[in-house]
């Protein structure tokens, strides 16, 4: 089979990345020849000899949005001249005007844009209309990506239901959860002293972009006053953020304690006790995966995508993301049982052991093949020359 793969990025350290970087090492390994349409590409893969690298440059344009657009054009010209090349094509949502086999949405901007948390709802400037303009387009993009693509891969089944509300055909989504590393992620001891955290008291952890509202750090510290025998961590930058400002009106000062932005959550995650995550909108979550691969009890939200994964054995999944009440009745159940915050620990790492990167890239690779296999998507009508790229509205 030869694939091709058209991302921006194929590396670890970047969510969607790291997926199609895992993807490619399980296509690598079952023989397979692979075409990346890709800025950036891990070294080891594009060394490959099985691995035909696409440098798709966009870096020097000066916005995302922009950048975008350049890409999903380019990459189209390269699929529609050497579409022979190829036997299947993987996408990621509008990431080309092309079409595909599969399509892997990791977020639905139109569910987004209905979210009362999107930044252009809550703030009236030059950066809120650009986040406003970037989700419009990028909404209408999708859809049309979604109607040219086979199957449509959900990453939760949140995502799939936001695919089914936009008119995708329920029978044209499977749902693949991401993945795990095992190894970087696991139950272990870190000492708090060397990552400045306090020591002798139960320890929660939070972490996301705390700059808006959408990861609803807002209602863990109002949740937190409940609580008074517990501290937090938080990890996310804070230049710009409201919430050190919140906690110190809140009278947190002492038992909140703001990280900044982190390379070392693994051992963060090591050095706490539980997580405590509920997003209010969240298409996956993958902290959530991550903790649980740690051993950590997990507090999150129906909101969070992730929470398809968290049983009442693990972790607790609150109905409404924003009932401080109810979020501070499940810290307080956890704070008073170390015994069974050890147990439910224990229920997350076996559970997070079956989403290891792995599995998630088997289970890629097998409906590739699947569809490959298949003369019906050998014929590449979908990269015709006919179909002219999506115009900017």
């Amino acid at each position: 089979m030869k694939l091709c793969i058209v991302t921006h990025q194929v590396k670890k350290g970047d969510g969607q990345g790291r997926v199609n970087y895992e993807i490619a090492k399980e296509v690598i390994r079952r023989g397979h020849h692979l075409t990346l349409l890709a800025t950036e590409v891990a070294e080891e893969l594009h060394q490959s000899s099985k691995v035909n690298w696409i440098d798709i440059s966009v870096k020097n344009l000066p916005s995302e949005l922009i950048r975008n657009f350049i890409f999903a054009n380019k990459s189209a010209g390269w699929l529609r001249k050497n579409c022979s090349a190829v036997d299947l094509v993987k996408v990621n949502g509008a990431i080309t005007t092309a079409g595909s086999d599969v399509n892997a949405v990791h977020f639905v901007h139109s569910s987004w844009l209905r979210s009362q948390y999107h930044l252009s709802r809550n703030r009236r400037d030059l950066y809120s209309f650009y986040q406003w303009l970037y989700t419009v387009l990028n909404a209408r993009w999708e859809k049309q990506a979604f109607q040219k693509a086979k199957v449509v891969v959900a990453v939760s089944q949140r995502v799939a239901q936001e695919l089914v509300d936009i008119g995708v055909p329920r029978s044209h989504i499977r749902v693949i959860v991401n993945g795990v590393d095992l190894q970087e992620f696991s139950p272990g001891v870190a000492s708090r002293q060397k990552l400045g955290l306090p020591e002798n008291v139960t320890l929660a952890l939070f972490a996301g972009d705390i700059r808006t509202p959408r990861k609803n750090l807002d209602t863990v510290l109002h949740a937190l006053v409940k609580v008074p025998d517990l501290h937090l961590t938080v990890v996310g930058g804070t230049e710009n953020s409201p919430y050190p400002q919140l906690a110190a009106s809140l009278g947190l000062s002492q038992r909140v304690h703001f990280l900044g932005y982190r390379h070392d959550i693994a051992q963060i995650m090591q050095a706490v006790d539980l997580l405590v995550f509920p997003s209010r909108y969240e298409p996956f979550g993958l902290v959530v995966i991550e903790a649980m691969a740690s051993g950590l009890p997990v507090i999150t939200a129906g909101t969070t995508g992730a929470a398809d994964i968290v049983t009442p054995e693990c972790g607790v999944v609150l109905p409404d993301s924003d009932d401080i009440d109810a979020l501070a009745s499940a810290l307080l159940s956890l704070v008073s049982d170390r015994a069974t915050m050890q147990k439910m620990g224990k229920a997350a790492r076996s559970i997070a052991e079956q989403h290891s990167w792995n599995t998630m890239a088997q289970t890629y690779v097998d409906l590739f093949e699947e569809l490959s296999n298949n003369e019906e998507h050998r014929s590449h009508p979908h990269l015709s020359p006919s179909k002219g790229p999506i115009a900017v509205p």
